[in-house]
């Protein structure tokens, strides 16, 4: 959805929850709490995920309810009307968040002009824009098969999950949408937006330009960030001791993007030694035994980190939305071995460069010609 109109899939389907013709508010809450299963609708920069978690048993029985909320919203403006003034209360929530806002803030600067830009959430003002004839426009229109990827994990056939799917979301027009990848950012320059706040300690966020997620450069690049964030936190936390929470993020977008974030009462201090290992790793060189302790240890915590059937569903939609094919994701940890010390150098020069940072504390501790020095 356009900027103004942030925000609409979700508040729609959240509001799915209220009632569809099928199973109207309260039999459809009882029975989902009978059942003991979950739907969840999480909104992201490329898609938005409308996701149901259940056992094996009720599998049949939660898949008729998950459906019909797709197809067969009732929308009743009383229930939208609740969903939208708690989306408007979470979103003012955000503010009493400085980690909450330091992301909002840093994905404004970082992608201005892009639509990563656009809170997939939607804001106080595009929320409350919304009508209800457009949420009943954009159900009636825009749930078409060729705008949904259907990604099953768990004790279930094939044959059985196509048998659900023939008689529900199957019978929906195929539409003529065809998913592409947003472009990445164009004319990227250094920039720095701050927020003032009383707080006990500063929060920075900044991120480089990054790569596609389909290009050679994307794993080098994630290699990258995981050793400049070992490095940060060897050298901020466990050596100085200038914070509690040090790390070089890595944005798993269609155009991916690694950066650095620190929280620290001395954030000109913190700066300049982050850019000193910045420098380093893009002047020096890992050694090759170094690089492979490395990149098996990070696999090994990045499994343990996605090892739920949730966690491998999106697993296999990102390597089928970014890299055209499922079966992809079982080369992530070749691909990820396949990543030579002169691939991580080679990244750090080409891409982290032209930091553009977030920053929420007092302005008085940052040092703005530091940080055009990245």
């Amino acid at each position: 959805a356009p900027a103004a109109r942030a925000g609409l899939e979700p508040l729609l389907l959240e509001a799915s929850e209220r009632g569809t013709t099928g199973f109207p508010r309260d039999r459809l809450r009882a029975t989902m709490a009978r059942l003991g299963s979950i739907v969840g609708v999480d909104a992201d920069h490329d898609w938005t995920t409308f996701a149901l978690r259940s056992t094996t048993a009720t599998f049949d029985s939660s898949w008729a309810i998950f459906a019909d909320r797709v197809m067969r919203p009732t929308l009743d403006s009383a229930e939208v009307e609740l969903v939208r003034a708690q989306g408007v209360s979470a979103v003012r929530q955000r503010r009493d968040s400085p980690d909450a806002q330091l992301e909002f803030l840093a994905d404004s600067v970082a992608f201005a002009g892009h639509p990563y830009a656009i809170a997939p959430g939607g804001t106080e003002a595009s929320l409350r824009a919304i009508t209800l004839a457009e949420l009943r426009r954009y159900q009636q229109e825009q749930m078409v098969t060729s705008r949904m990827l259907l990604v099953v994990v768990g004790d279930v056939g094939r044959a059985e999950v196509e048998r659900l799917v023939s008689t529900t979301l199957g019978t929906l027009p195929r539409g003529r949408y065809r998913w592409t990848p947003q472009p990445p950012p164009q004319a990227w320059t250094p920039a720095v937006v701050t927020e003032a706040r009383q707080l006990p300690t500063n929060y920075v966020l900044g991120y480089f330009p990054g790569a596609a997620a389909w290009s050679p450069d994307y794993f080098p690049l994630r290699i990258a960030a995981a050793v400049l964030s070992g490095r940060f936190f060897a050298e901020i936390r466990s050596k100085r001791n200038l914070s509690y929470a040090v790390n070089a993020p890595f944005l798993d977008r269609g155009t991916a993007a690694a950066g650095l974030y620190v929280t620290t009462t001395d954030p000109a201090t913190t700066l300049r030694l982050m850019r000193e290992e910045l420098y380093n790793l893009q002047e020096g060189w890992i050694t090759p035994r170094g690089l492979e302790q490395l990149t098996q240890q990070f696999i090994t915590e990045y499994f343990l980190d996605n090892e739920t059937n949730a966690d491998q569903a999106n697993f296999l939609a990102r390597a089928q939305l970014y890299r055209g094919d499922w079966r992809r994701a079982a080369a992530f940890a070749d691909e990820l071995r396949a990543v030579t010390p002169a691939d991580v150098r080679r990244v750090a020069r080409t891409y982290l460069r032209g930091l553009r940072l977030a920053y929420v504390g007092d302005p008085a501790r940052l040092d703005q010609g530091l940080v055009r020095m990245f």
